[in-house]
């Protein structure tokens, strides 16, 4: 805590009295040598993140023990388990889907207006809607899209760090704005779950 503190631009000094420490203390035990478990540790993280990185933040615990492995680093995986958690990393669980809907089963169902026919002569006559994630450097994002079945052009688009209900409303909004629909004009707008199934001409 005192070392991380410091980093913040704050003494030790200041820090020992806040904490109401031992200045002399602390710096006796910096001077002490680092246990060899913790001089192991740190030499294993920097090559656990690499590693990690390199998998695209895929790899867990166990890829990235059979990866230390094969460079000739024996570890164990308990061990690589542990830094991992340190370091705040993880992997990716094989099969396990990331859930984009929480059904609501108060809310209304609106007919299918479609009723599974994707076809169009001409534009603006159906849209359908969609909502997809991607896994970045920075965490998960969330993209929404509204897409022309005529002419298979996305009309409106969206990219956040969230699913609530403003993404996809922003979508259609941008594609409502870009198309410049107005409320006679028949347009059907379709999604699944994500998204609420209405006849244009309802809407303002």
């Amino acid at each position: 805590m005192i070392e991380h503190l410091k980093g913040m631009g704050l003494g030790a000094g200041f820090v020992c009295r806040v904490l109401e420490l031992s200045e002399s203390a602390y710096y006796a035990r910096k001077k002490r040598p680092k246990p060899a478990r913790r001089l192991r540790d740190e030499y294993l993280m920097p090559m656990i993140e690499q590693i990690h990185a390199e998998s695209g933040g895929t790899y867990g615990a166990r890829r990235i023990t059979r990866a230390l492995k094969r460079k000739g680093v024996e570890v164990a995986r308990c061990t690589v388990e542990r830094l991992m958690a340190e370091l705040g990393l993880e992997g990716v669980i094989r099969g396990q889907r990331r859930r984009t809907t929480v059904p609501e089963p108060a809310a209304p169902r609106p007919p299918d207006l479609v009723d599974r026919n994707f076809t169009a002569t001409r534009p603006n006559q159906l849209w359908v809607a969609d909502l997809t994630y991607v896994r970045t450097w920075s965490g998960w994002v969330y993209v929404a899209f509204v897409l022309d079945v005529f002419s298979r052009v996305i009309v409106g688009w969206q990219v956040a760090n969230h699913m609530r209900t403003e993404l996809p409303l922003d979508t259609l909004e941008m594609a409502l704005w870009r198309r410049k629909i107005k409320k006679s004009s028949g347009l059907i707008h379709h999604s699944d779950s994500e998204y609420v199934k209405y006849r244009m001409s309802r809407a303002s």
